[in-house]
């Protein structure tokens, strides 16, 4: 089993992306708390939740309610679990995103998470995505007042650019512990950004790290021979799935990335857990590495 660091907490290399769990066609609550409880059993202890993360309007808090209870239901020991929540964007039920990362929003959108996930202190509170219509410094400042008021304990930023993240770290200093940006085989304009985290000693964390698995969004110009072929064959090869070997993959990238999958079946994510046991060899890496597109 790999492991990383973040927050100053050792977490299971592979954490849970709960969005599934909370917006269109989500599971009923027993699938989902068996889901989370699927996750823990299978070793992981990162969670990543936000409080846009629900369907309809009028439930913002949705996915962090129920995180709270199946972490309250779970008959084992969670105290080494990390729920790492999310502020600054918003969803107004007809299935849009919005962006609020004004400092008054996000000082009282952290109280409010960290309300509905019954703690004193949220164990890491992301800026969910810049806000074209603030500045960045004063979205940033504002995780430095939480930081400050002991309301979160550490910080993370999320959908930046490099020079985003260089600032957030002028701001936050130690404070500032991870980045979240989409990335995967098949999605890596992000590239500077993990290379940047990993300098920087800051974790980061893939969202939709599954992401073009598929043969279409995999497929290079080489045809059906190229990346998505590549990834079966090293799955069949070592009798586990091509998303083990995607996430497998992205372990392999850097020792600061931590994968957050999501699933809404416990299937799903007892198979995604299973890449931190999975270490591809120096020939497979060479061999994904050549089939990848760009």
């Amino acid at each position: 089993m790999q492991y990383r660091t973040i927050a100053g907490t050792v977490v299971g290399a592979i954490g849970l992306g709960a969005m599934p769990l909370s917006i269109e066609h989500r599971p009923d609550e027993r699938r989902a708390i068996a889901t989370v409880h699927a996750a823990l059993d299978a070793g992981v202890t990162l969670i990543d939740t936000a409080d846009s993360y629900h369907w309809h309007a009028g439930e913002a808090g949705h996915n962090e309610l129920l995180i709270a209870r199946a972490l309250a239901r779970y008959g084992g020991d969670t105290s080494g679990v990390l729920v790492a929540t999310k502020g600054g964007r918003g969803r107004p039920g007809d299935g849009s995103w919005t962006v609020n990362a004004t400092p008054v929003h996000l000082k009282q959108a952290a109280r409010a998470s960290a309300r509905r996930l019954g703690v004193e202190a949220i164990g890491l509170y992301q800026l969910h995505k810049p806000d074209p219509a603030v500045p960045w410094a004063e979205s940033v400042g504002a995780l430095r007042e939480l930081l400050d008021a002991g309301t979160i304990r550490a910080a993370g930023i999320s959908n930046v650019s490099c020079a985003q993240i260089r600032q957030a770290h002028r701001i936050l200093g130690g404070g500032l512990v991870c980045v979240q940006n989409r990335y995967s085989p098949a999605v890596r304009d992000s590239e500077p950004q993990l290379r940047l985290s990993t300098r920087l000693g800051l974790a980061f964390v893939p969202w939709s790290p599954l992401g073009g698995i598929s043969r279409s969004s995999l497929d290079g110009p080489g045809g059906p021979a190229c990346a998505a072929t590549a990834f079966r064959r090293v799955a069949a090869g070592r009798g586990v799935s091509p998303q083990q070997v995607a996430l497998a993959w992205l372990l392999a990238r850097s020792p600061a990335v931590i994968p957050v999958p999501g699933a809404s079946r416990p299937l799903s994510i007892t198979d995604s857990a299973r890449a931190a046991e999975l270490t591809l060899s120096t020939q497979e890496l060479a061999l994904l590495e050549d089939a990848l597109p760009g």
